[in-house]
């Protein structure tokens, strides 16, 4: 039954509603004008509920969800049904898909394209950053940091090999106190690339026990071990220093 003249002078452009369907667990909000025909309107249902318009049944109901009537002539407009904001409109599918078929992302397949294909592509971000010459595709900003990696890890080499293990040490770290300990490694390590400084602390003013990332260069206690860079670490006669750190208040 189509109720006519319900779309009269007073009433708004626009109705506002819920949408909810046989094939979703959740309720959309939605707004829609009141002169679409009801074919137009399943259509735009698609992209909400995911069910073909040609398999749409639509059933409207009070917003205290009491139902009213069936929304089944396709030609009528949506304001000639007696359709109010905070009504809801329930889309029962046909199509003989599963509840929560288009709710499961999931099971959607995905394309992947393939490295070589995309290189081809003339339209996508590593095109466009060949074509600007940004980052990794700058071949003279990429000699430049290669070049200043290579000359700081050849300082980094020097400063190390004049320092030895089991020799004293101060670690001076602009806005930190110098601290005292003993060196007790010297080379490359996993954790970080360039060159590393063990030192063992003569009080716990350090980050461990001598291992990073489960792995031990150097034994001593919890909070005595640290890396530093070479530059920081200056050999020499230092002697152990008391920090009062052992004292009672």
């Amino acid at each position: 039954m189509i109720l006519s003249g319900a779309l009269g002078a007073a009433s708004p452009a626009t109705v506002s509603v819920s949408i909810s369907s046989t094939l979703n667990s959740f309720r959309a909000q939605k707004h829609y004008g009141r002169g679409l025909t009801i074919a137009e309107f399943k259509c735009k249902l698609e992209l909400v509920v995911g069910s073909p318009a040609s398999c749409m049944d639509l059933e409207l109901y009070t917003s205290d969800d009491k139902f009213v009537m069936k929304l089944d002539s396709d030609e009528a407009l949506l304001g000639s049904y007696p359709i109010d904001d905070g009504c809801r409109i329930h889309v029962i599918d046909r199509s003989g898909a599963r509840v929560g078929e288009y709710e499961d992302v999931s099971r959607v397949e995905k394309y992947e394209m393939s490295a070589t294909d995309y290189e081809k592509r003339p339209d996508s971000v590593r095109s466009f950053l060949k074509r600007s010459k940004v980052g990794k595709f700058n071949e003279e900003e990429m000699l430049k940091k290669e070049a200043e990696q290579e000359q700081k890890l050849t300082e980094e080499k020097a400063q190390a090999e004049a320092i030895s293990v089991g020799a004293r040490c101060e670690v001076r770290v602009s806005g930190q106190p110098n601290k005292r300990g003993t060196v007790m490694f010297v080379g490359l390590a996993e954790f970080k690339p360039g060159y590393w400084i063990g030192i063992k602390y003569d009080e716990p003013l350090g980050k461990n026990d001598g291992s990073v990332n489960g792995k031990q260069y150097f034994e001593c206690q919890p909070k005595y071990g640290a890396f530093v860079k070479p530059q920081y670490v200056t050999v020499g006669d230092f002697p152990e220093e008391d920090y009062g750190l052992d004292d009672e208040m």
